[in-house]
């Protein structure tokens, strides 16, 4: 049986951080969920450079773009650039409509966009979506469905 993907959620607001979470609930999603306030602690975390926060491989990150101290597009650059964490799935989830934020993130070859849902509703059916892919991750190698 393969290993659950572990999900690294890089968000800063509280709110959004709950909404998540229950969503996983909602969604019967049993994926060990971390948490990273912003693209530092992301960055600590995947790295293991605390062990109580490291996230173990694999992995999937779940991405805000406006953070504090380092936000989603700086932390995207310094992941593509680092052979170790470069291929790492990453969806941007984000209030950003902005057309030059989408370009940047796909540039830095992202795996998704999505608007933040302003209700829990949204993100109850955006975390379903991202469930699917999470499931296709976790199939053992040459196993066709």
């Amino acid at each position: 049986m393969a290993n659950l993907v572990n999900i690294l959620l890089v968000e800063d607001d509280e709110v959004d951080i709950m909404n998540v979470q229950r969503a996983f609930k909602k969604n019967n999603i049993n994926n060990p969920l971390f948490v990273a306030r912003n693209g530092l602690e992301a960055l600590d975390a995947l790295r293991g450079n605390n062990p109580l926060t490291k996230v173990p491989s694999p992995r999937v990150i779940l991405l805000d773009i406006n953070m504090p101290k380092m936000g989603g597009t700086e932390f995207l650059n310094i992941i593509r650039k680092d052979p170790e964490l470069r291929a790492i799935s990453v969806f941007v989830m984000t209030t950003s409509n902005e057309e030059s934020d989408k370009i940047a993130a796909y540039d830095l070859n992202v795996a998704g966009y999505i608007l933040k849902p302003l209700s829990f509703e949204g993100f109850t059916s955006a975390v379903a979506i991202l469930n699917h892919y999470w499931q296709l991750c976790e199939m053992p190698q040459g196993v066709i469905q």
